[in-house]
């Protein structure tokens, strides 16, 4: 009986500033990101409907600056780190 909308993150997020599906709102809350039993901390990019997340390799950079990565498929789960306010109040 709860008047709240459950908290999740969007079905597809993105590091990448020139990604459509980057929101710096969303990141600022933290994500968290399991894939496939595996708590990861290197998702560069997810999309759970599709079951995919690119995870960065390494410190390689490509000749952009940005970082290498590798798309693997699997059972994606997401959740925020944050609550919605507390984002707000979080120490720089």
């Amino acid at each position: 009986m709860s008047d709240t909308p459950t908290d999740s993150p969007p079905d597809r997020l993105s590091n990448d500033p020139r990604s459509p599906f980057h929101d710096e709102t969303l990141l600022e809350r933290g994500i968290g990101i399991r894939f496939n039993g595996i708590e990861r901390h290197n998702v560069e990019e997810y999309c759970i409907s599709e079951g995919w997340v690119r995870m960065a390799m390494g410190k390689s950079l490509d000749r952009r600056g940005q970082p290498i990565t590798v798309k693997a498929k699997g059972t994606v789960e997401a959740w925020f780190l944050l609550p919605p306010d507390a984002s707000e109040n979080a120490p720089d």
